[in-house]
């Protein structure tokens, strides 16, 4: 029944779609639909995006070539409301009847609500009305082209427009533009009124971004003027502005060519009633004043304390509670140097990042005394000193059914004076779990609890000066973290204790480095017992092997093995000093792999790291979407333990490991790198991709990498067509509960798209897997063979809906199995492209 109702559902939805397909049915009598524009330059076709955004009308938008905007306007009923009242009102008998059902106030509102009017509203809204040809638009589209292949050097360029009419009640537009040959730039000449900037411009000259011999284009005189005023302001002309820079243009009898002639001239003013010119100054700072408390609701400055250090001023409207090199360590404004944007720019940044102030305002004024020089006032105005902030979620899981988390913060400013901060958390999380055993029948049967403590100093926390190796513009801070976290009911009940000492610097814009002197994290598995629970597919490997050989009935229950009576027992009976049990060579390969597994999960780890990471992005802004970023990384730990543990004789555990404090401690070296590119396209089309790669080698004290630092593949940000720790490695097919290992490659690419308003959609294939290499697994299926292993690689398609809220996008992406390694190969390809292989992902924000 509910089949039939869902396929009667879509034939009613086709239908209304089909209706709503004359694209002309919202089309006036005597008007056209504007269906395609074309664009041919010197008689070829042109397909330049930025040639098509010159013009004023363009068709209506298309996904995969169907109007669908175009069409759901058209499915609108027009004036619904309107239609209604007369229907209501044609037979009086209409009318009373349906006020015998419902009041005579709810009858005239039915003709505004949903099931009258508010479909054909939300149609219309969602839709897109349809583009009318236009001839004075189409003639302002002309004019934008001659305009923007002017500003390319064609001067002489020639544009004209015809439609095709052929089809009834639409158009094609077609734009032909001639350009002729482009001028070249024949010299360049300068006249500079004011001999200090005339100067500065000469000096730097070479720099230019207008060349004698290179082809016009208005562009480049742009940005020539952008580059003169920024050199100009920062070498201390604080009153110049762009508009004091023009161009003139010598294009008579030069055979296509250009000569350019640049004019600065004088400073302008008023005076009384008169306009007076005087040479540009290059100022000087005189002094420079920090007010520490200001309040932007006062008038009136009242000063209480100050004082004098090295050649800043601090003053107070209480008293000054900062260490004073804390703050002038964040100025770039000094006295005796000459004015300059970028210092006063570089100010304001540091000054906020050392989020102990309000955004500050840094105000210049010429120097009563000497009217070459300027008085910088910098105005910092205090965020609270304590801050407190919680929260509560609601949240669920493969693990949990239903929890609740929350977490609250304690947040304190200038802690020592210095402009430190101090912030420490705590969280913690009840949940209901169905999976669990449950004795006492609780509702909530799982837990977590935890502590974070943070403490940042604005600069580099080191007993030697660093500022020539890590420069003060370069922002530097210095990270101090630590944690603990205890589970019960959740996994292995893990307890995790983390630490950090990091350094953190900006050398470029969107540029930064993170180096970690100090990683430490200790796990330690408290329920080592619940291991079979966790992993139910070693779990039932065991038992069938134990039943199939016949293990001792003791060991089973329900004719399951017991946990942890039978498991233990059987793994004895097979690996154990005096075996009883002698299976297959490949049954014992089998067993001893999950019994070498279950030791490494369920074993502490101790983890002492140092690690360096560096990133960089072209990214112009959170709207920009033509840009470039890249990520890397390397790691290596152990190496300092091993050194400590030979020093104080620790002794080797079974397995000839080392061991510091009695815990056998990871060595291991670590690189990754990530690379992800975005291009723009018109009809807010980008296209993304993004590639991946990560390897961890074991080494001295490890055979393996410990699971919190290996990779997995699947999920909701990596290869979309696989749950999350389900895909390899490999070609093993995913068997275990949480598959991971120590490399990956992975790549993906997305199409994404506007459907209309704050709905994008998006195709995206995700290519990848992850792989073992250089530690103790021995299973061909799970190791990397280089270039044999490209066949391995596991490919997944889907298609996305996205809500784009502004602050934050809603993602919905549905991904199918194109290429499974894990299968025999003649049914690898397309042999699950169906719903019911396919995986929901739901996240928050674009995956890369």
């Amino acid at each position: 029944m509910r089949n039939r109702i869902t396929k009667i559902s879509l034939f009613i939805l086709i239908g209304l779609i089909i209706i709503g397909c004359n694209a002309t049915k919202r089309v006036p009598n005597g008007k056209r639909l504007l269906v395609k524009n074309e664009i041919s330059v010197n008689e070829k076709d042109s397909k330049d995006e930025n040639v098509f955004s010159q013009l004023y009308q363009k068709p209506n938008s298309t996904i995969l070539g169907y109007r669908l905007r175009l069409n759901l306007y058209n499915l609108a009923k027009k004036n619904a409301d309107t239609s209604y009242a007369k229907w209501l009102n044609k037979n009086p008998n209409r009318r009373k009847n349906l006020e015998k059902l419902l009041s005579k106030k709810q009858v005239n509102r039915l003709g505004k609500s949903f099931l009258v009017s508010g479909f054909s509203n939300f149609l219309q809204k969602t839709g897109e009305a349809p583009v009318i040809f236009d001839t004075i638009s189409t003639k302002k589209s002309l004019k934008r082209l001659v305009s923007y292949y002017y500003n390319k050097g064609f001067f002489d360029v020639k544009a004209s427009y015809s439609n095709d009419t052929t089809e009834l009640k639409k158009t094609n537009l077609k734009y032909s533009v001639a350009l002729n040959k482009p001028y070249i730039i024949d010299s360049l000449k300068s006249t500079i009124e004011t001999t200090a900037l005339d100067s500065l411009y000469q000096r730097r000259k070479a720099n230019s971004f207008v060349k004698t011999g290179k082809q016009y284009e208005t562009e480049n005189l742009n940005n020539e003027r952008s580059r003169i005023t920024s050199d100009f302001r920062n070498n201390g002309a604080y009153l110049f502005q762009q508009n004091y820079i023009t161009y003139s243009l010598d294009t008579i009898n030069t055979s296509k060519k250009v000569n350019v002639k640049l004019i600065v001239k004088n400073y302008s003013y008023r005076e009384n009633d008169t306009t007076k010119t005087a040479p540009f100054k290059l100022y000087k700072i005189s002094k420079v004043a920090i007010y520490t408390d200001h309040s932007p609701s006062k008038n009136t400055i009242e000063i209480k304390d100050s004082l004098a250090y090295k050649d800043f001023i601090l003053y107070a409207e209480k008293k000054i509670k900062y260490r004073p090199k804390a703050i002038t360590d964040a100025v770039f404004i000094t006295k005796g140097s000459l004015y300059s944007d970028n210092n006063s720019g570089l100010t304001t940044k540091y000054l906020s990042n050392l989020k102990v102030f309000n955004y500050p305002t840094i105000q210049y004024q010429i120097d009563p005394k000497d009217d070459s020089k300027l008085i910088a006032s910098i105005f910092l105005t205090p965020r609270k000193k304590y801050t407190y902030g919680a929260s509560v979620d609601f949240t669920h899981s493969n693990i949990q059914d239903f929890g609740i988390s929350g977490n609250t913060s304690l947040g304190i400013r200038n802690v020592f004076n210095g402009a430190e901060t101090f912030e420490i958390g705590f969280r913690g999380n009840v949940g209901a779990s169905r999976d669990l055993a449950n004795p006492n029948n609780n509702f909530f049967n799982i837990s977590e609890i935890g502590i974070d403590a943070k403490l940042n100093f604005p600069r580099i926390f080191f007993p030697f000066n660093t500022e020539k190796i890590i420069a003060k513009s370069m922002i530097p801070s210095t990270l101090f973290s630590v944690g603990f976290a205890k589970q019960r009911n959740i996994g292995l009940d893990k307890q995790n204790f983390t630490s950090t000492f990091s350094y953190n610097w900006t050398p470029k814009k969107n540029t930064s480095f993170r180096f970690d002197i100090l990683n430490v994290q200790f796990v330690k598995n408290v329920n080592i017992g619940n291991y079979f629970n966790i992993y139910q597919s070693s779990y039932n490997v065991l038992t069938i092997l134990a039943t199939n050989y016949g293990a001792d009935q003791t060991y089973f229950e329900n004719n399951k093995l017991k946990i942890e009576y039978g498991t233990n027992g059987f793994i004895n009976d097979v690996l154990g000093s005096n075996p009883t049990i002698n299976p297959s060579p490949e049954d014992l390969k089998t067993i001893r792999s999950i019994e070498e597994r279950r030791k490494r999960l369920t074993e502490n780890n101790l983890i002492f790291a140092t690690s360096l990471s560096y990133s960089k992005s072209t990214s112009k802004g959170f709207f920009d979407n033509n840009f470039y970023s890249y990520k890397t990384k390397i790691e290596s730990a152990g190496n300092l333990l091993a050194i400590l543990a030979r020093a104080s004789k620790q002794l080797d555990n079974q397995t000839g490991a080392n061991t510091f404090f009695e815990v056998e401690f990871s060595q291991y070296i670590k690189g990754e790198f990530e690379f992800i590119k975005h291009w723009t396209f018109s009809g807010k089309k980008i296209v993304a991709i993004r590639s991946f790669s990560g390897l961890a080698i074991p080494y001295g004290n490890s055979k393996s990498i410990p699971f919190s630092r290996s990779y997995f593949s699947g999920g909701s940000n990596d290869n979309r067509a696989w749950q999350p720790y389900s895909l390899g490695p490999g070609s093993s097919g995913g068997i275990n509960d949480f598959n991971e290992a120590n490399l990956k490659l992975a790549f993906s690419a997305e199409l994404r798209y506007n459907l209309f308003g704050k709905f994008n959609s998006a195709l995206f294939t995700d290519i990848g897997n992850i792989w073992n290499i250089f530690d103790n697994v021995e299973d061909e299926a799970y190791k990397f063979k280089g270039l044999q292993s490209i066949k391995e690689f596991a490919i997944g398609t889907g298609v996305g809906l996205r809500y784009d809220q502004g602050l934050f996008v809603v993602r919905f992406d549905l991904g199918f199995k194109t290429y499974n390694p894990s299968k025999i190969e003649n049914e690898r390809w397309f042999k699950e492209l169906n719903f019911s292989k396919s995986v929901l992902n739901i996240g928050i924000n674009y995956p890369f």
